[in-house]
């Protein structure tokens, strides 16, 4: 007899490290991808924008304002709330606040939502954490990313290797090897730069 898995075990076990973008210092995965997954597996999942008591899809404290959404699988509801904030992920004044703004924390609001049904969980491992040795933990926790020449990653490498050609090329290779997976080819890339 096969027992079902749980949404959680099924969406947790799907590799989403190619469908990453990092800025700022902080990985964000695709909404669109992430919802289209979600779909894919839960044809009837659905998702809500909360609106506040004045018909806004966001809410505030006359100072910032935050988001809140829900992503509803298998009738089990998780909801996010999110601040609305700025390219620097610094929260906005309500002077300062677009509809852009406050279209795109609504998407990130989404995909977290979607993130603790299991979906990419992982990204979010550690920016909670206070304790240093919780973020040592986490760390070991964390999936590699595959270098590829070319990828939205390749760009800032190559200023680091650029950067740093008096290291040499194994060293440059040991430090990236803390996150990426570098294969031969993107070694030998390297490799032409430093010359």
């Amino acid at each position: 007899m096969t027992t079902k898995k749980s949404v959680f075990e099924t969406l947790s076990n799907i590799n989403v490290n190619n469908k990453v973008e990092k800025k700022n210092g902080l990985t964000y995965l695709s909404w669109a991808w992430a919802w289209a997954v979600v779909k894919q597996n839960y044809p009837k999942a659905t998702y809500q924008v909360y609106e506040n008591g004045d018909g806004l899809n966001f809410h505030h404290d006359g100072n910032t304002a935050w988001v809140k959404t829900g992503v509803t699988i298998e009738d089990i509801e998780h909801i996010e709330y999110l601040p609305v904030m700025n390219y620097r992920n610094k929260s906005i004044t309500l002077e300062e606040l677009t509809s852009f703004d406050v279209n795109s924390s609504i998407q990130r609001s989404l995909t977290k939502a979607m993130a603790r049904h299991g979906l990419g969980l992982y990204i979010y491992a550690g920016e909670d954490l206070p304790k240093q040795d919780e973020k040592k933990d986490v760390k070991k926790k964390v999936t590699m990313i595959d270098l590829e020449i070319g990828d939205g990653n390749w760009e800032k490498v190559m200023r680091y290797v650029g950067a740093n050609k008096s290291l040499g090329l194994p060293k440059i290779v040991e430090n990236l090897q803390k996150k990426y997976n570098v294969k031969a080819s993107v070694k030998k890339e390297m490799a032409k730069a430093i010359k």
